[in-house]
């Protein structure tokens, strides 16, 4: 039996950073808002982007106000840890600095000031005197935060494209496991940037308007950004990371195995590390990206796991895909979604403006005004990563 727990968490997207108003829009019959048309990350292209407003490099804090932690993607994680302060206090109370970890997922980290850098230079002939290097180290994430709470365990980056985040979960759950650590901060942030977002157009990957995941007339995704944070430890408490699986199919460095046997066996090797069937999950978290090679692969794959009863969706519609910050803000919607109070329990409803893809195995997404769960239990999230780096993780209700 696995005895990972969940003590807080919390996290920050385009349709918020308000707990309640999260788990709200996530479960809503209303259909999605967040985001808007931009041209900020590419001059030649309007895109629609789920943005974080009101959030720049400047507002990172830390004691003695370090400019080599100052990016977008650390100001994300300042601005999520806030909310969850107290908790993290109390959850370290009579553990050593040097027993606790602090392992995160990004794909960017910070190369957005990098690239502001880059572009001060070429007009001044100079970077700008706030600039260091060390800001668009991957590595740069772990570090702030180690640096900001004075912890000396472990602390590192995992990067491996959109599974980043959940690789955080299981890289940390490891290390408890195993003695290495009592207490771990875990999850992920990532931020746009001219890279990504130029980077997918040349992929012909990016829906000019909101993604449409599994849809038949699906475009590709739309990209945002996120960051999301959560305190494990082995001490009970009313979440539990119960299982999870992994696998790594190396079939092609930006495109999934199409047959998608390396996310069948993530999600079955998930199942068995914790001790379930597939009738026993409530809700799979789709990865969903509006890609029309993901959405067949993983559908292809979902459905001979779990066939066509089990309800699911994907929440992208909803934030964008936010890369390495997307197992973590999804494992959040999973937690927020596991810690209603009142039953019967709503679902994450799965956002399309059209019909889905016919021509895709017969899946039960969750759909607006669609009957409650009198019993949600067991979740299950996928996170799919560019290279075949594929995640699946299992949250359990324990009270």
């Amino acid at each position: 039996m696995n005895n990972i727990y969940i003590h807080a968490h919390a996290g920050i997207c385009a349709i918020g950073d308000d707990a309640a108003v999260l788990r709200d829009t996530i479960l809503s019959d209303v259909p999605p808002c967040a985001g808007a048309v931009s041209q900020a990350y590419s001059a030649d292209k309007t895109v629609f982007l789920g943005a974080v407003a009101g959030t720049d490099s400047g507002d990172v804090c830390v004691i003695d106000d370090a400019h080599v932690f100052k990016n977008r993607t650390n100001a994300l994680l300042d601005k999520v840890f806030a909310k969850m302060s107290a908790e993290f206090a109390q959850a370290r109370q009579g553990i050593a600095d040097d027993r606790i970890a602090i392992i995160l997922g990004s794909s960017n980290a910070g190369i957005e000031e990098g690239e502001n850098a880059v572009a001060h230079q070429v007009a001044h002939g100079t970077p700008p005197d706030t600039y260091a290097y060390e800001q668009q180290e991957y590595g740069s994430p772990a570090q702030f935060l180690a640096h900001k709470l004075s912890v000396t365990g472990p602390a590192y980056v995992i990067s491996t494209a959109c599974s980043s985040g959940a690789k955080a979960f299981i890289s940390a759950a490891r290390l408890l496991q195993a003695g290495v650590c009592d207490l771990a901060l875990v999850g992920g942030s990532d931020v746009l940037s001219q890279l990504t977002v130029n980077g997918f157009l040349s992929l012909d990957a990016v829906d000019g308007g909101r993604s449409q995941p599994f849809a038949a007339e699906r475009k590709g995704i739309h990209l945002g950004e996120a960051a999301a944070l959560f305190v494990l430890s082995k001490v009970p408490s009313e979440i539990r990371l119960l299982g999870w699986g992994e696998s790594s199919d190396a079939h092609h460095m930006a495109a999934p195995q199409p047959d998608g046997l390396g996310a069948e066996a993530s999600m079955r090797a998930a199942l068995s590390h914790a001790g379930l069937t597939a009738t026993d999950i409530d809700y799979v978290n789709l990865h969903g990206t509006a890609t029309a090679q993901n959405d067949s692969m993983e559908a292809a794959a979902v459905a001979r796991v779990f066939g066509a009863d089990v309800p699911m969706s994907s929440t992208k519609a909803l934030t964008g895909h936010t890369l390495g910050a997307a197992g973590a803000i999804e494992a959040l919607f999973c937690c927020l979604t596991l810690s209603q109070r009142s039953a019967p329990t709503r679902l994450p409803v799965h956002w399309t403006d059209g019909d889905i893809d016919p021509a895709l195995p017969r899946l039960n997404f969750v759909r607006p005004v669609q009957d409650s769960r009198a019993r949600l239990r067991y979740v299950l999230s996928n996170s799919f990563g560019f290279g075949g780096s594929n995640a699946s993780l299992i949250f359990e209700k324990v009270a």
